[in-house]
C-alpha cells in the first residue's frame, strides 16, 4: 500500500495492486498518447511529401527533361492539353509503320496517312519523330502545345499525340493534296497548271489570314519561324493551311522582338536580321512571307536557281525587273491570260515591300490584308535585304603551249543596305 500525503499528489505516483502489476498514473497515459499522435502525424507527413515527390518526378519525366534556351517561352512548361494515344494502336494503324503508308518526311522524320482506324472513321496524317534527336523532340512538344491552343481555318488542325518512352508521335488532319511546294516546284509542270491565278491569290490571302491570327488574333502572339511553301498544306479544295510550328515561339502580349542564339529556319525563307543576328519579330514572318508570295507569283523557288545571264537568285531577279519597270516578266508562263494584271502587280509590289532590308520598312499583316484587298496607292519599295549573286571570276591559265582564258563562278551572299 502506497501512503499519499494528500489527494493532488496522486498523480504523480504509481502503485502496485494486489497482482503485482504496475499501473500507470493519469500524466503518464496523456504522455503515451502524445507520442502516438506525434508518430500518426509524422508518417502521415512523411507519405504526403513522399506522394508529392513521386508526382513531380513523373511530371519532370513526362517532359523529357529538355534543357531550354535563355529567353525560352514558358510553353514548355505547360501540361499537354491534346488527346493522347496508344502507340500500340497506332502501329497497328500505320501497319507498323509501313513504307506504303509513308506520305514524306520532315525534318525529324517520317510521316503516313492513315485512313479510318484511328479517330471516328476520318483519314488523319501520323508524323513520328525520329528517335535520338533531342531537339526533336523539344519541337515536337512546343508544337504540341500550340498547336492545341491556336484554331483557325487557315491553321492545320492537330488532333493528338502519343508520349510513350522515346516515341513522339503528333496526329493531325490529313491534307490530300499535300503541300504547296509539291505544286509549284515539283516535276511535272502540269501540277503548277492546276493552280491558275485565282487559286493562287486564294491561297496569298490565306496564308495572309492565317499569319494575321497568329500575330495578333489569337490569345496567344505566336512568330512562326519557318515559314516556306512545304509548310503550306493544301485540302481538298485547296485552302491553304499553315503547319509545322515545331520552331515557333510565344511572344507575351507587349513583347514585340526576341533574341535567339540557336537559329531555327530555312535558309531561302530567313529575314536577314534572324539569319545574322538571331532576332526575331513578326516582321520575320512578313519577310517569309513575301518570298512565298513572289514563288507563287513566279513559280520558281527563291533558292537554288539562277537566272541566265543575271546570275540572281528570285529575290534578285524580281528586284532587277522592278527597276527596269518590267515586273510581269515575273509572271508563271503557264497561267497565260488566266489572271488580271493589275492584281499581279499589285500582289509582286506587296511582296517586294514584305522582303525589304529593315523589319520596321516592312508591313505588318493587318497591312497586308488591307493591301490585298483594295486598291489604295502602295509605298515604293526599297532595295532588298538578301540577294544571292554569283559573279563571274576571270581566270588566266598558262601552259608550255599556248594560252587559255577559263571564268568560274562563284556565289556570294550580300547583305545590301537599303537605299
Amino acid at each position: 500500500m502506497v501512503h499519499l500525503e494528500d489527494k493532488e499528489q496522486y498523480i504523480f505516483y504509481e502503485y502496485r495492486d494486489s497482482s503485482n502489476k504496475t499501473i500507470p498514473s493519469e500524466e503518464s497515459s496523456k504522455d503515451e498518447q502524445r507520442r502516438k499522435l506525434a508518430v500518426a502525424i509524422s508518417v502521415s507527413f512523411f507519405s504526403v511529401l513522399m506522394i508529392v515527390l513521386t508526382f513531380y518526378w513523373r511530371k519532370k519525366k513526362l517532359r523529357g527533361n529538355i534543357p531550354q534556351e535563355k529567353g525560352d517561352d514558358e510553353a514548355h512548361e505547360e501540361k499537354l492539353e491534346l488527346p493522347l494515344f496508344d502507340f500500340t494502336t497506332i502501329v497497328h494503324a500505320t501497319n507498323n509503320f509501313s513504307s506504303d503508308k509513308r506520305l514524306g518526311q520532315g525534318g525529324f522524320g517520317h510521316v503516313y496517312m492513315i485512313q479510318g482506324t484511328l479517330i471516328d472513321g476520318q483519314e488523319v496524317a501520323v508524323k513520328r519523330l525520329a528517335h535520338k534527336s533531342g531537339q526533336g523532340v523539344r519541337e515536337f512538344k512546343n508544337e504540341v502545345i500550340l498547336c492545341a491552343k491556336l484554331q483557325h481555318r487557315n491553321l492545320v488542325k492537330v488532333l493528338g499525340c502519343c508520349i510513350q518512352g522515346e516515341e513522339r508521335i503528333l496526329i493531325y488532319e490529313y491534307m490530300p493534296n499535300k503541300s504547296l511546294d509539291s505544286f509549284l516546284f515539283g516535276m511535272f509542270y502540269s501540277s503548277r497548271e492546276l493552280l491558275d491565278w485565282m487559286k493562287r491569290f486564294n491561297i496569298i490571302f490565306g496564308i495572309a489570314r492565317g499569319l494575321l491570327y497568329l500575330h495578333q488574333d489569337s490569345r496567344l502572339r505566336i512568330i512562326h519561324r519557318d515559314l516556306k511553301t512545304s509548310n503550306i498544306l493544301l485540302d481538298n479544295e485547296l485552302n491553304p493551311k499553315i503547319s509545322d510550328f515545331g520552331v515557333a515561339r510565344m511572344f507575351t502580349e507587349n513583347q514585340m522582338e526576341a533574341n535567339t542564339k540557336i537559329v531555327a529556319g530555312t535558309y531561302g525563307y530567313m529575314a536577314p536580321e534572324y539569319a545574322i543576328e538571331g532576332i526575331f519579330s513578326t516582321k520575320s514572318d512578313v519577310f517569309s512571307f513575301g518570298i512565298i508570295l513572289l514563288e507563287i507569283v513566279s513559280g520558281r523557288k527563291n533558292t537554288g536557281i539562277f537566272y541566265p545571264n543575271q546570275g540572281f537568285n528570285l529575290l534578285g531577279h524580281a528586284w532587277r525587273l522592278w527597276k527596269e519597270e518590267n515586273p510581269m516578266k515575273l509572271v508563271d508562263a503557264c497561267l497565260e491570260d488566266t489572271f488580271t494584271i493589275s492584281e499581279v502587280l499589285r500582289c509582286i509590289h506587296i511582296g517586294l515591300l514584305c522582303v525589304q532590308l529593315h523589319p520596321e520598312d516592312r508591313p505588318n499583316m493587318a497591312s497586308v490584308i488591307l493591301m490585298l484587298t483594295n486598291e489604295n496607292t502602295l509605298p515604293q519599295p526599297k532595295e532588298p535585304g538578301f540577294l544571292i549573286e554569283r559573279t563571274p571570276i576571270i581566270e588566266e591559265q598558262s601552259s608550255s603551249k599556248n594560252m587559255t582564258n577559263s571564268s568560274t563562278n562563284e556565289v556570294t551572299v550580300t547583305l545590301l543596305d537599303a537605299r
